[in-house]
């Protein structure tokens, strides 16, 4: 690989991988700056997949969309110099010398331009980070050797653009004592929260169990997946992190925080609502299962259920309102494994 005839262009570094649908999507953009700054601009692909992968990739039928795409395979060098924990991420390099890392949605006409005319950048440099480590501690806690972290806790709003959508946990063994959300609607977190208490609770929590009565619903309850400027204001981030001896409230503690902090006050309260009731009409068990396999075919024709608990009936009614709208409740008390089958 050389560089040598690009010396003088802006060279951007783009690093990505076959299963990343997000890196095919910019493969058009990227072709199309290029040729609008012809002579000024080099876009180079970086994989780490080796050749046999990618040249199978480009052979197929989704992969000869971007038959114009040169890329390095098998990458260990640029890596280890560009360390990063996922994809599509993008190196600028202008004179010989990296004057910014970011993601593949910042790269567009206006910041290319900015560079290039030596203006001032609008780019938002993006070192990514992991989920292992609380967000935004700093890297000298880990040189502390004679302290421990008991209680951390963050929330922002706005994207983090270092780290992508998503959930992690921090565990000690099994035990669960932090959790975070990063860039996600405020419903979201909310929904994240509540099915983990209502597990303690030995309950189901399903979306129809949700009353949204803010004013502006649109603001806590949207669609995460589109990349505006709008979208992005409105996503939040959230950790918390609790000493081993109080993991039993890390749920509570972290509903209570939103209501602190948020603007809203979120609560699990009992409402008189209309609702579906599953009940018994019969003393003699007839479902009750002959044992084999667990089979979960409730949401499919004809329905069916094998050495499987009405839980699994319960999720599918309630995560589908397509086949009813309302809540729907087991009040049978039945506690055994059934076979079902419904046509």
């Amino acid at each position: 690989l050389s560089l040598k005839e690009d010396k003088d262009k802006l060279i951007l570094l783009d690093f990505w991988n076959t299963w990343c649908s997000g890196c095919l999507l910019n493969f058009p953009k990227m072709e199309t700056l290029e040729k609008q700054f012809k002579g000024k601009l080099k876009v180079l692909a970086v994989s780490n997949q080796d050749r046999v992968t990618l040249e199978k990739f480009f052979s197929g039928k989704n992969g000869q969309r971007y038959k114009g795409v040169v890329s390095v395979t098998g990458d260990k060098i640029l890596h280890q110099l560009f360390p990063h924990v996922g994809v599509p991420y993008i190196v600028w390099i202008k004179d010989g010398k990296v004057i910014n890392t970011t993601d593949a949605e910042q790269v567009n006409e206006n910041t290319v331009g900015e560079v290039l005319k030596g203006e001032a950048s609008s780019l938002q440099t993006v070192i990514q980070i992991g989920r292992e480590k609380p967000l935004m501690l700093s890297e000298n806690f880990s040189l502390e050797k004679g302290t421990h972290l008991m209680h951390y806790a963050f929330f922002s709003k706005g994207r983090i653009r270092a780290i992508a959508y998503g959930s992690g946990f921090h565990r000690e063994g099994r035990i669960v004592y932090g959790r975070q959300f990063t860039n996600f609607s405020l419903m979201e977190i909310y929904k994240g929260i509540a099915y983990e208490l209502f597990q303690q609770r030995k309950e189901l929590f399903s979306q129809k169990r949700i009353l949204n009565e803010v004013k502006n619903p649109e603001a806590v309850d949207f669609d995460t997946k589109k990349e505006d400027p709008v979208t992005d204001s409105k996503l939040y981030n959230y950790e918390y992190i609790v000493p081993l001896s109080r993991v039993d409230s890390l749920y509570g503690d972290m509903l209570q925080g939103l209501s602190q902090f948020s603007g809203y006050t979120a609560t699990i309260a009992k409402r008189p609502v209309q609702c579906l009731v599953l009940k018994r009409t019969s003393t003699k068990d007839k479902i009750a299962s002959k044992g084999g396999a667990v089979t979960d075919q409730f949401l499919q024709t004809p329905s069916v259920l094998k050495n499987a608990t009405l839980d699994y009936m319960l999720s599918g009614l309630n995560a589908n309102s397509e086949i009813t709208p309302l809540l729907v409740i087991d009040d049978t008390g039945y506690k055994g494994k059934v076979d079902l089958k419904i046509f």
